[in-house]
């Protein structure tokens, strides 16, 4: 998808996904998202950035191979994750069979480490869902490096926004969006991960998880922030979040497994060089239909 794609979709008229280079920690990603939608993108329209970029570019990043796992996460890696979401959780959630499969295989010391900052970081709720544990992510990272969640994804979203106005002179709106889904039944929406939006029932972890998944509620990827405040409803960027992330995703191997496949190395094997023979596409740029 290398140019703009129509949708049938009752708020988004078409979107394009922008490909950009791997974005290093230290990056200044404002600049970089105005220069990368130059020419592209136009009064009125909505540029969404990936969160997982952001935190990198901004060096929200742990190292897991200094973590030292305690007792509770030696426990959590090597029976919760093995044996209840590798045979229970993961089947009654609706997981994909090669996840639950792969889950029954789930690292001791690896995911003993990664199980341990999920308890220090956000609790004993996050720490118990299998993946994205209260927003930390191993996914498109070298070796054992995770990114946190982003501390301020609003003042983010400013950023990207004055850095677009002052370079193009446009007026866009800026979407951060996460992968992590939200859950939603009519006016409840539920978010896994902790997030601060206004409306949403945040961060209950396995708790919202399997109730999300279990009875079907609409599952759509995170809008973080948006800016200026006003610009979206909650709902307009819950449907773009999720078509901005579809987009951003698409092709590309989509979790650390995925990866370590990918290039035929291990789940901690995986280097940057390899990391920047990847397609990224952090940034999508999306049209609302004009009533």
């Amino acid at each position: 998808m290398g140019g703009w794609v129509k949708l049938n979709h009752p708020l988004v008229e078409r979107l394009r996904r922008v490909r950009t280079g791997y974005w290093l920690p230290g990056v200044d990603y404002a600049g970089r998202v105005a220069e990368a939608v130059e020419g592209l993108v136009c009064e009125g329209d909505i540029v969404a950035v990936s969160e997982k970029a952001i935190s990198t570019a901004s060096k929200f990043l742990v190292d897991e191979g200094e973590v030292e796992p305690g007792r509770t996460a030696r426990f959590l890696a090597s029976f919760w994750m093995r044996k209840v979401w590798g045979y229970f959780l993961g089947p009654l959630c609706r997981l994909k069979p090669q996840t639950y499969r792969r889950l029954r295989g789930y690292p001791r010391l690896e995911g003993a480490r990664h199980k341990q900052l999920a308890l220090q970081r956000a609790g004993i709720l996050q720490a118990l869902k299998f993946g994205s544990e209260g927003g930390i992510d191993a996914s498109n990272l070298p070796a054992s490096y995770v990114s946190l969640p982003l501390p301020n994804p609003g003042w983010a979203a400013r950023r990207i926004h004055e850095a677009i106005k002052g370079r193009l002179g446009v007026e866009a709106a800026v979407l951060i969006v996460d992968s992590d889904k939200t859950y939603s039944l009519g006016g409840l929406h539920l978010a896994p991960t902790p997030t601060s939006l206004e409306n949403v029932r945040s961060g209950g972890g396995i708790i919202y998880y399997v109730f999300g998944r279990l009875f079907k509620l609409k599952p759509r990827a995170t809008p973080k922030a948006w800016y200026p405040p006003g610009s979206l409803t909650l709902d307009e960027a819950l449907e773009m979040a999720e078509l901005a992330h579809q987009a951003m995703s698409r092709g590309k191997p989509k979790t650390v497994w995925d990866m370590a496949e990918t290039f035929g190395v291990n789940l901690t094997g995986v280097t940057l060089t390899m990391l920047k023979k990847i397609p990224h596409h952090p940034i999508v740029i999306l049209k609302r239909k004009q009533f």
